[in-house]
């Protein structure tokens, strides 16, 4: 029986890290078509989509099978849920590529005169913030997974910036409203693939050291005003 246990146990971490490597390769991709503005691969990213949605399905059945056969308690209970958290988090960076190369399927040849925008820092960053929490993963390090966090604020300051710049282009030049608020959207879906990230260190934090991070600069923010 315990023999058992560990051998579904290990064929769920296979899994969930499979899943992050093809979640992990979509984003590549997709930031390969906002480059070259290539239709080519935005299609192939949005016709590979189901690839990613089958394995979240079948990980996400392997650990209600866990729970509901063997009962895990302690730390493989905590690891088993926090694989259910990561794997819908995987599942939707997968969304956020395929909703990028449909932006470059919608901005292509379309003339966008200067209002245009260059987003290689944050999909830099939003990459790096994905490579690291999937490491720590692997790992099992929390000091990589915090270093996650810091990342997303400078993620999120971009995504500020864009939106300004949006802004301020579309009151200069209103005939191309629709392609910029477009070429805002492809900084948007990157912000959101950054937060996933965010929310998969977190829970290898949570694994590793116990300690529930979520929402707590939020948290923070609240007991200072209230103090």
């Amino acid at each position: 029986m315990i023999a058992n246990f560990y051998k579904e146990m290990n064929k769920i971490k296979k899994s969930i890290l499979s899943l992050g490597s093809m979640a992990e390769h979509r984003f590549r991709r997709a930031i390969d078509a906002v480059k070259n503005v290539d239709i080519k691969i935005a299609q192939s990213i949005i016709d590979s989509d189901v690839e990613i949605d089958e394995l979240e399905i079948d990980i996400e059945e392997e650990c209600l099978k866990i729970l509901a056969l063997y009962q895990p308690v302690a730390v493989d209970l905590r690891f088993i849920i926090a694989v259910i958290k990561i794997n819908n988090d995987l599942e939707r960076i997968g969304d956020e590529a395929v909703n990028i190369a449909r932006r470059v399927k919608t901005i292509s040849g379309k003339n966008m005169g200067k209002y245009d925008f260059d987003y290689t820092r944050m999909a830099e960053l939003a990459g790096l913030m994905l490579k690291k929490s999937l490491d720590a993963l692997v790992s099992m390090d929390s000091d990589l997974a915090e270093s996650v966090q810091t990342t997303d604020k400078l993620v999120n300051t971009i995504r500020d910036e864009a939106y300004d710049a949006m802004k301020a282009a579309i009151l200069n030049a209103p005939e191309y409203a629709g392609q910029i608020v477009n070429r805002y959207l492809i900084a948007r879906h990157l912000e959101r693939i950054g937060d996933h990230a965010t929310n998969i260190a977190e829970e290898v934090i949570h694994l590793v050291s116990g300690k529930i991070v979520r929402h707590e600069d939020n948290l923070k923010s609240t007991q200072k005003r209230s103090d």
